[in-house]
């Protein structure tokens, strides 16, 4: 009789993720297969010898993707025994192994998801891989939380969960979020050499619509920046943070948030983008400096600004609840000075690049400042401004009759 078990061998190094295998034993034979996938200790109950699945989101879809792909595994090791026995034909452990890597369906779409998006929170690059477990848990509702091996991946499937997209009301920009990403794991897998392409996307578009600017004039800045909020101090804390955003040449909250005293020396603010992991430079000035003023760290805090200021709880969530009570404030702020569009952080961003591009600041210095890879990236940025400029030429003209 074939026995296989799971197995879990725990890393040598503290914290770090131990390995998974199969322990096969026949006719006194004994052989390990190894799982390609990994679990922390805690994730693995001594008693029942499997995997415990009671962790927090991060880690959730991972684990039940895992025990899916061992119960497979495990089915199919079942399948190759019951077949010599059915058929008579002789064999040894080393054959059921031979023949259960030969039949191996390889990685699942869900699993090999999450090792992506395992790599981006590794880095660093957080909202990177949010944007993947976004798209995988979007996929996860399309096929009912089925896993299906990389190498099944065909065009019904795309197209299916394309329909199944826009059949849910979602618009057409937020279809193309999703397949992007889709697209982008299917080709990455592709790259890895874990199956061969059958170009699923072929007949799938993924061009987006322009979407409404977000920035605003240096009009509406000089404003905000005039407005007394002295009567309420978190409006006048969501201000100063897109102020402060626009000083630094549309820096992004989240660099915001996590810059550290140490960042500043000698007049300069250096930092390093967690988006791109960029080094940026920016000479200080008295406007940064009036706003740290008010909102400097705890002198215990490493932190430059008191946005993570609780270092039992999670920087993450300290930031993200941040930011969500900053947009909501600037949107009032927005709607009092009377600007026709929602009021963001990230509004800062854009109007920085468009206020720098109509003073006449040539695109490669725009670029070079926000911290963007090429050019390229920096022109989808002003990409949504052009048609004011066109609109503004043709009224000239058009007052010309």
């Amino acid at each position: 009789m074939l026995s296989v078990k799971l197995k879990f061998r725990p890393s040598t190094i503290d914290g770090k993720e131990g390995s998974l295998y199969y322990r096969l034993i026949y006719k006194r034979t004994v052989r390990q297969v190894g799982v390609p996938f990994k679990i922390f200790e805690y994730e693995w109950n001594k008693e029942t010898e499997c995997i415990t699945n009671n962790d927090s989101a991060n880690r959730k879809c991972y684990l039940e993707s895992v025990i899916w792909y061992v119960k497979s595994d495990l089915e199919r090791f079942q399948r190759i025994y019951n077949n010599y026995i059915e058929t008579n034909t002789a064999f040894t452990l080393d054959d059921i192994v031979e023949s259960f890597s030969v039949t191996s369906s390889g990685l699942t779409l869900f699993i090999y998801t999450e090792q992506i998006i395992s790599h981006y929170i590794r880095k660093g690059q957080y909202r990177t891989g949010e944007t993947y477990s976004a798209t995988l848990n979007s996929f996860r509702r399309y096929r009912g939380n089925i896993d299906l091996p990389l190498k099944d991946i065909n065009s019904n499937i795309i197209e299916g969960y394309e329909r199944y997209l826009l059949k849910n009301n979602l618009s057409p920009n937020t279809v193309s979020f999703y397949l992007k990403r889709l697209r982008a794991v299917y080709n990455r897998a592709v790259d890895d050499d874990l199956m061969v392409d059958k170009r699923p996307f072929k007949r799938i578009s993924t061009t987006e619509e322009k979407t409404a600017k977000r920035a605003i004039s240096l009009k509406a800045i000089k404003k905000l920046k005039s407005l007394d909020l002295s009567d309420c101090p978190s409006k006048a804390f969501a201000r100063d943070m897109f102020l402060f955003s626009f000083y630094t040449r549309g820096m992004s909250f989240v660099d915001i948030a996590y810059l550290q005293k140490k960042n500043l020396k000698n007049d300069e603010l250096c930092y390093r983008r967690k988006k791109t992991n960029q080094l940026l430079i920016i000479h200080w000035e008295n406007c940064m400096q009036d706003i740290l003023n008010r909102y400097e760290g705890a002198s215990q805090s490493p932190y430059l600004f008191s946005i993570i200021n609780e270092s039992n709880k999670d920087s993450r969530k300290q930031y993200l609840n941040a930011l969500y009570k900053i947009n909501r404030y600037l949107k009032l702020i927005g709607y009092e000075i009377g600007l026709n569009q929602p009021l963001t952080m990230y509004c800062a961003r854009h109007s920085w690049a468009s206020i720098a591009r109509d003073e006449g600041v040539p695109l490669s210095v725009i670029s070079e400042g926000m911290g963007h890879d090429s050019e390229k990236t920096t022109q989808i940025y002003l990409a949504s401004l052009k048609t004011e400029v066109i609109d503004k030429a043709n009224r000239k003209i058009l007052n010309l009759l």
